[in-house]
């Protein structure tokens, strides 16, 4: 067979293919487009999720008759200068309108500042319709219509109406984080109307974006990280580990500005709450990091998801250990969410048998002789919460609480710190204790087991880890490059309590294994190193299965449930807590305690 040129249409069409995977791909380019021309006003409208109809109109520089020509051809762009390596933009291949105008039909119309008509061109399947002059205002509209028309086959690949509406939401969301200044207004027949309001160029603005996009929650429960290493700089916000999601697609992360979705990135903020969080619970984070342009490549995926850095190692390490510090400087700190979860937990379903509720007047007689039932009433301050048949469920006949604390009155020094002093102890697990404006409750178990949990790691940290001498050294045999890396950080693993060295090409030699771990699977553990170092440069899993052993020694170790524990005792424990960062949470990432403030005590009886 005959190696032929291909024509401009199916070379666009493969470019596509790259490029532009579902109507988000399309809103993402169009958006950075406006971004990149200095838009302050970004509006986004679609039709059967991006399918049908998708429209972007923004207040930018605008271009004239020429650059409009040149716009739809490929790898013309305003964007990038010689030097590939110095990226300043979102944008910069000249690849995305071409693509877009070969698979769906396309119009753009634009405008200068300084010019007093508008131009217009389109594009249909790849077939060039001439500029024109237009009526039009300053900036630039961009239409695209019946996306994937000259390509049929991609439709079968589309998601449904809502799922591909739901993504063109994320897409503009994750560009929004980064740009405050911007106002975005996304709407829709396939969509409620969505408005993030412009905010200042400052940190409080970025903040304001945040909790736009993220919500108000997510504000009250984050922490503010800002760090910076050689030429790297790390900024926003990442959640306390009492606040989570069950995915992670709460977590924002940007590049020079850039949205993206990096796995080197993502395994940084998972290894930066390892000791705190559930595995199936995820953090939420906003954050931005900023370095020269010549110290990242982000011409390394089609969608410019993926992001590649010349120094990997450091830039994870600012990042765990930037979250860390930010968590440790932090202290004890509860979530904001869980007192509403402990509200919800003590309001009944019902009255409790057509009972009054407890929060009732002598004036509800009078109510109900003028016909106004104060039980149906959606303006009532509570449906029955504390009623005698909804107390009915804690009678007992042995009493629960063991109240020898609350026989002293506390100092009230003791009561302004954050966990306050201990008053009772309740069915011999958990410990009421008592603040200047709240009520806490902390699983006793919990708590001494992340204390121990962080004296063990503590005591490991301090010096090298203890190892074992294998009678006969276990030979692992290797690829080369895999078996250079590991002897290249022999020293490091040595720390570790696994002693090995080269033997000769292609294997190494085991002669040591960390003492704690026991009987090991040499083979086995060796490999998972040589994978991890080749992708990230670190030994973590080594790390993680020596935590994961101080995590048993600690649960097994702490005080245990049914214990009771003298007031002394109690107190003690409050305040090493409130003395060790992440104990919020144990070493599974359950809470260790929960706060109910006072005025949310008051809502329960309806005093407020």
């Amino acid at each position: 067979m005959n190696i032929r040129q291909l024509s401009e249409t199916v070379i666009n069409q493969i470019a596509a293919g790259e490029v532009i995977e579902r109507p988000a791909s399309v809103v993402k380019e169009l958006v950075e487009n406006a971004l990149d021309a200095g838009a302050s006003r970004v509006e986004i409208a679609t039709a059967g999720g991006g399918l049908s109809l998708i429209r972007v109109t923004d207040d930018g520089g605008g271009m004239d008759a020429s650059d409009l020509a040149l716009s739809i051809a490929r790898h013309c762009t305003s964007k990038l200068s010689d030097d590939i390596h110095d990226i300043r933009s979102l944008g910069f291949r000249g690849e995305a309108l071409p693509s877009i105008g070969s698979v769906g039909k396309l119009s753009i119309r634009s405008r200068p500042a300084v010019a007093d008509t508008a131009h217009e061109i389109a594009v249909e399947g790849g077939r060039i319709i001439p500029v024109r002059p237009v009526a039009g205002n300053r900036g630039t509209l961009v239409e695209v219509r019946d996306l994937f028309f000259a390509t049929p086959a991609r439709l079968k690949f589309m998601k449904g109406e809502r799922a591909e509406a739901t993504a063109v939401a994320d897409v503009v969301k994750r560009i929004s984080i980064a740009f405050p200044h911007v106002r975005f207004t996304l709407s829709g027949t396939d969509r409620s109307t969505l408005d993030l309001a412009a905010c200042e160029p400052s940190p409080d603005g970025l903040q304001q974006r945040i909790a736009q996009v993220i919500g108000r929650e997510f504000a009250d429960n984050a922490l503010r990280v800002d760090a910076a290493r050689e030429d790297v700089r790390l900024f926003g916000y990442a959640s306390i580990p009492s606040y989570t999601r069950a995915n992670s697609l709460h977590q924002y992360l940007y590049v020079n500005g850039r949205p993206v979705r990096d796995k080197m990135l993502a395994g940084a903020i998972r290894g930066a709450y390892a000791d705190v969080l559930p595995r199936d619970r995820h953090a939420v984070t906003a954050l931005f990091i900023e370095l020269d342009p010549a110290l990242v490549d982000v011409n390394v995926h089609p969608a410019k998801a993926d992001v590649r850095f010349r120094d990997p190692g450091m830039v994870r390490g600012l990042i765990v250990g930037s979250i860390r510090q930010a968590l440790a400087q932090a202290g004890i700190r509860p979530a904001t969410t869980a007192a509403g979860a402990m509200m919800d937990a003590f309001r009944p379903g019902g009255t409790g048998g057509g009972s009054q509720p407890a929060y009732a007047h002598a004036g509800s007689q009078a109510y109900a002789a003028a016909g106004f039932d104060m039980a149906a009433s959606p303006h009532r301050p509570l449906n029955g919460g504390f009623a005698e048949a909804a107390q009915a469920m804690f009678d007992t006949t042995a009493p629960s609480a063991d109240a020898r604390a609350g026989v002293v009155e506390p100092m009230p020094e003791m009561t302004a710190r954050p966990l306050g002093a201990a008053r009772a102890q309740v069915h011999e697990n958990y410990i009421v204790a008592q603040t200047d404006d709240s009520l806490v409750i902390v699983d006793q178990h919990a708590a001494h087991e992340r204390l121990v949990y962080e004296a063990l790691k503590q005591a490991l940290a301090s010096r090298d880890v203890p190892a074992q001498m294998l009678l006969l050294p276990e030979i692992v045999d290797l690829p080369e490059e895999d078996a250079e890396r590991l002897a290249s950080h022999g020293d490091l693993l040595q720390r570790f309590g696994l002693g090995l060295e080269r033997f000769g090409p292609g294997a190494v030699a085991v002669r040591e294994t960390p003492a704690m771990l026991g009987e090991v699977d040499v083979q086995r553990l060796v490999r998972d190193l040589a994978d991890e170092i080749a992708d990230t440069d670190t030994v973590e899993t080594l790390k993680e299965r020596l935590d994961a052993i101080a995590a048993t020694m600690a649960c097994h170790g702490s005080v245990r449930s049914g214990r009771r524990l003298r007031p002394e005792e109690m107190n003690a424990l409050l305040r090493q807590m409130e003395a060790t960062p992440g104990s919020g949470t144990c070493n599974h990432g359950r809470p260790t305690y929960v706060e109910l403030k006072l005025s949310d005590i008051e809502r329960l009886f309806g005093r407020r």
